[in-house]
This record gives C-alpha cells, sequence and structure tokens, in this order.
C-alpha cells in the first residue's frame, strides 16, 4: 500500500515538474514569428510575421512541392499556338505513322522508337498535352510531362538546378520551362563550335 502511494506521488511530481517545465518555455506565437535574414551589406535583419505566415513560408511537415510553378508564356505562344486553330475540325489519327501532309519539318529524335505524337499531344484537345496517366495538362506545366521519364531532371529543375530561373534571388522566381532550352520533339544539344577569348582592351597581353 506504502509503495503504491508512494508511486502515485511520484508520477504526480513527475508531471507536475514536466508541466512546469513546458510553461516555462512555451513561446507564443507572436514571439516565434520572426524572419530572419541578411541583406546586401550583410546586417541581419528580424522581421514580425504572423506566425501563419511563418508556416507557410518554413513547412516543417516537408511536404511534397506544389506542381504548379511560375512560368512565362510557353514557346510558339504566338503564331503558331493555338493549335485548335487548325485542327479543331479534324478528325484525330490515331495510327502511328510519318507525318506528310504537315508538320513534316519536325524530325522526332526523341525515343522514337518508342514514343510519337499523340503519347504527348493530347488527340481529343490540341491546345493541351497529355501525360501517361491520361491527366490533361496545360503548356504551362509541359514539365510535369517531361518529368515522367526525366524524373532526375525534374527534381533538379524543381530545384534550380538543373535550368535557369529569374527574378529575385530571395523572393519570386520564375522559371524557364524544359523547352525555352530543350526541342521537345530532338532535346539533345548540338556541338558548339568554341569561340575565341575575349580580346584584352587596348590590344595588350598578359
Amino acid at each position: 500500500m506504502f509503495s503504491l502511494s508512494l508511486r502515485v506521488i511520484l508520477n504526480r511530481t513527475a508531471f507536475g515538474a514536466l508541466a512546469l517545465i513546458l510553461c516555462t518555455f512555451a513561446i507564443s506565437p507572436a514571439q516565434a514569428a520572426k524572419e530572419k535574414y541578411f541583406d546586401r551589406s550583410g546586417r541581419l535583419i528580424v522581421v514580425d510575421k504572423p506566425a501563419a505566415d511563418l508556416l507557410r513560408t518554413y513547412d516543417t511537415q516537408n511536404r511534397k512541392p506544389s506542381e504548379n510553378f511560375p512560368v512565362p508564356p510557353p514557346p510558339f505562344s504566338e503564331g503558331i499556338f493555338p493549335c485548335s486553330d487548325c485542327h479543331a475540325d479534324m478528325e484525330p489519327n490515331l495510327e502511328r505513322r510519318e507525318l506528310q501532309d504537315m508538320h513534316t519539318d519536325i524530325v522526332l529524335n526523341h525515343a522514337e522508337g518508342q514514343r510519337w505524337c499523340l503519347d504527348c499531344h493530347n488527340p481529343d484537345d490540341r491546345d493541351t498535352l497529355r501525360l501517361v496517366s491520361g491527366e490533361v495538362i496545360s503548356f504551362s506545366e509541359s514539365y510535369r510531362l517531361c518529368g515522367q521519364c526525366h524524373g532526375d531532371k525534374y527534381r533538379d529543375w524543381r530545384e534550380g538546378i538543373h535550368g535557369k530561373r529569374t527574378g529575385n534571388w530571395n523572393g519570386d522566381k520564375e522559371y524557364l520551362l524544359c523547352a525555352h532550352c530543350h526541342n521537345p520533339h530532338d532535346p539533345g544539344f548540338k556541338p558548339l563550335k568554341p569561340m575565341p577569348p575575349p580580346q584584352r582592351p587596348g590590344g595588350g597581353m598578359h
């Protein structure tokens, strides 16, 4: 009996001590909501922010990043697009074949043994693309289409390692699409002839 009572007292004491510690070190949302960064001159800047804003900025739960990225207009947005200007009244021909009537200037050099036009282009709406899953996406989300096969490049592109981003170094950015640098039908870069080194002003030599 004495042993049981002592155990209860110790348990209550431990619980009370734990509660006291938690209360002592608890931080209110207002105190915790501070954003810290260094400006261009190296000064530490501390800005008070609502806790909700900080949670959106620093996602502690490591959620999957959004699939929607700010991008400029896709290539061929003017002049060729929308494709429905020509394809709206055409009956889609789903037969895998070499194009002979139109688009003969397009030479597929991109997994041509396994892929062809309608693996990526939506036959029911030529103004959109289609994923392997059947999901229809816009040309502004074409990175998702490329990422189906090129997952490592897609991962690096999201993190800013592969491709190009413009905008603020510590703020809003815009991502160039894969098709801004790669021809989606022939994505490999062609060899570049080396250019001569720059000339030193005044013609001087090192």
